[in-house]
């Protein structure tokens, strides 16, 4: 079985493939200080929940925007599963896409992974909106090549530096609005409002502009965990795929077999 881990800035995703199909997906924050050990004391419950040796993983591949993290997921592969994990973007498990940017090394590998991911499902132009710590929204062409992006805060960093930077305004969940009007009448559903229909004001601004400038029809993708949520507000997704990037790091691990 493949063990696919997504490093991202907020929190490290194992998902645990069979074929393509995953068995199992679980979530820990992120902190780059964490050991091999500790999370293989973690990790090895779970497994021991679902019914899972440690033995039946064979094949582990690692994607992060944490270059810290590595070095103890390496240690983790190691120590506890004896193999030796691929590292998206490197050596057999290299991105076989055309990065077409500035400095195409800058390039994310999450990013890179989820235009991996889109094109081999989907024919045409392409547009990823990756809901995470930021939202991306990432440019793919008909043939594959990644073509450049945008970068927002995303709607939690938002929230998180309105509520900080202010004495009075409180906490709030992010969800659709009860109403309907885009007149709140007290504060938390100002809040709301402001911040959750001003992201998805955002999101068809950008993408309206990126399609006119692509000058050909281009499918909207979206994943990450809000992706599901502003789905229901908004009609300019035309597919989403919660599970992208993990697909992306099963589809690169596979071609890395075969190499």
């Amino acid at each position: 079985m493949l063990l696919a881990i997504d490093v991202g800035n907020t929190n490290v995703v194992f998902a645990l493939f069979e074929g393509r199909t995953v068995r199992g997906r679980w979530r820990i924050a992120t902190d780059a200080r964490r050991t091999g050990d500790e999370y293989a004391v973690w990790l090895m419950q779970l497994l021991a929940i679902r019914g899972i040796a440690q033995t039946e993983i064979d094949t582990v591949i690692i994607s992060t925007v944490v270059p810290r993290a590595l070095h103890n997921l390496e240690i983790l592969c190691r120590h506890y599963f004896e193999v030796e994990p691929l590292v998206a973007g490197v050596g057999k498990a290299a991105f076989d896409i055309e990065i077409d940017v500035d400095h195409p090394r800058s390039l994310g590998a999450d990013r890179a992974v989820n235009a991996i991911a889109a094109h081999a499902r989907y024919e045409g132009d392409l547009i990823v909106v990756d809901f995470g710590t930021a939202t991306t929204f990432d440019v793919i062409d008909y043939n594959g090549a990644y073509k450049g992006g945008i970068i927002a805060p995303g709607i939690n960093l938002s929230l998180d530096a309105l509520v900080g930077n202010t004495a009075k305004l409180p906490r709030i969940a992010i969800e659709v609005p009860r109403v309907n009007s885009v007149i709140g009448r007290n504060t938390e559903d100002q809040m709301l409002i402001g911040v959750f229909w001003g992201y998805v004001a955002m999101m068809e601004g950008l993408i309206a502009r990126m399609r006119a400038e692509i000058g050909r029809p281009a499918k909207v993708i979206a994943t990450g965990g809000l992706a599901v949520l502003f789905d229901k507000a908004t009609d300019i997704f035309d597919a989403v795929e919660a599970d992208l990037t993990l697909d992306g790091l099963a589809l690169l691990a596979e071609r890395a077999s075969n190499t």
